[in-house]
């Protein structure tokens, strides 16, 4: 990469942020001396949210960000994410370019060449002044108990403090890591801790965030958790309030078709992309629109942030409710979530599928009798060897029986 970055930079920077896994600090160590190796200098954020990483690649006018993160994965895994100049993904031709690379002999840079590294020393405090500046001036989180829990990852430091400094009172959990203990029983993919912590502590609201921050579950104060969907329609609606227009929104196959309901019945276009907020952004470019995001916490507001970010999520969604001076159960009224029911069949090696004429049919019937009244998606795991069978409907039992049906038929031919 570093050599791919010399080709059209004669002194590149980049920038190295990671989460709290104990591996990052070798993982950093070895990417600081190849980027050095290659004549690249190195500035060492330490441990930052991913999206804090790519505000700062932005900001610092540097020409790569790397994050070390396996976002929501236990302690045990790690990775390595790039970002643009522009605090964007990659484009396919720029890693294209890096795997041609990869088939060249190894050189270096000579000594007088060699890149140099330093530490932003405040890269923190520099990245709680930017998701406070996406929150509106003229508002207050002050009078406001929230529990903030930080999966013991990268936003343990900073998460408290851009609410805290916000005016409200701030309660911490998942904040103190070990370099183990990343998203074990805490955070946005385990929010019981979450829900358990805003009830014994009567809060007004709690906010769960994954491992690098960039994910994003809330819970009002009678401990009801609200997803990604949700608070995607509702930071929607915020925007319509105040007469900005919002053409479309872009959600995923696993959108619950309450929201897309929802959203055309205020006039605004729904598109779904393939799952991964890869695809949500690359739809949201396409058509020139702002707001996107997954049911799982992925969220996306490109008119305040060039990627997802968990902590301005969650500030938009609290803006839009102490404007509105609403809960979040007040703000989404109109939206009655479909029940959706979410079954996997295990795929034997090659097996194809899409060659089960058998569940075609029974697909195509189910389709018929549920209309506009449900929803069918059948697809197979980008990670494993099975077939992820999802139903929506308005009836729990039909969602249920036609889950079951055609897990059934899928599994007569597995």
């Amino acid at each position: 990469m570093g050599r791919v970055l010399r080709r059209t930079e004669d002194r590149p920077t980049v920038l190295i942020g990671k989460d709290t896994r104990i591996s990052g600090y070798m993982l950093e160590s070895a990417l600081e001396s190849g980027f050095n190796s290659a004549g690249v200098d190195v500035v060492l954020l330490g441990p930052l949210p991913t999206p804090g990483v790519a505000y700062l690649t932005r900001a610092q006018r540097a020409s790569l960000g790397v994050v070390i993160s396996a976002s929501h994965n236990p302690f045990q895994d790690n990775g390595i994410k790039f970002f643009s100049a522009q605090g964007t993904k990659l484009p396919d031709r720029w890693e294209e370019q890096v795997e041609a690379a990869l088939d060249e002999p190894p050189v270096w840079a000579d000594s007088q060449s060699l890149g140099k590294t330093r530490r932003l020393e405040d890269a923190a405090g520099r990245y709680i002044e930017f998701c406070k500046s996406t929150f509106s001036n003229d508002l207050t989180l002050r009078g406001l108990r929230i529990v903030v829990d930080a999966a013991h990852g990268a936003a343990y430091h900073i998460a408290p403090k851009v609410f805290h400094e916000l005016g409200a009172e701030v309660i911490s959990i998942g904040c103190s890591p070990d370099g183990f203990n990343i998203n074990r029983d805490v955070g946005a993919t385990h929010p019981d801790a979450l829900v358990r912590a805003v009830r014994a502590n009567h809060s007004h609201y709690g906010i769960a965030l994954d491992g690098d921050a960039d994910r994003l579950q809330m819970v009002d104060a009678q401990g009801r958790l609200y997803n990604g969907d949700e608070l995607l329609y509702l930071m929607t609606i915020d925007r319509l309030s105040r007469g900005e227009a919002v053409p479309g929104v872009v959600g995923t196959l696993m959108t619950n078709m309450a929201v897309e309901v929802a959203l055309r019945r205020k006039g605004v276009q729904f598109v779904r992309a393939k799952v991964g907020d890869r695809y949500v952004l690359e739809e949201l470019v396409k058509n020139g629109w702002q707001l996107g995001g997954e049911g799982s916490g992925h969220l996306l507001a490109l008119d305040r942030h060039t990627t997802g970010d968990g902590l301005v999520s969650a500030l938009q969604v609290l803006q839009a409710c102490v404007r509105a001076e609403k809960s979040l159960p007040q703000l989404l009224a109109d939206v009655k979530l479909f029940p959706q029911v979410l079954l996997n069949v295990r795929l034997q090696p090659g097996q194809d599928w899409k060659a089960n004429t058998r569940l075609a049919e029974v697909t195509r019937d189910a389709e018929q009798t549920l209309g506009d009244q449900g929803r069918i998606l059948i697809r197979a795991s980008g990670t494993e060897p099975l077939l992820r069978v999802m139903v929506e409907a308005e009836s729990a039992d039909d969602a249920n029986h036609y889950a079951q049906t055609l897990a059934n038929v899928a599994r007569e031919a597995s």
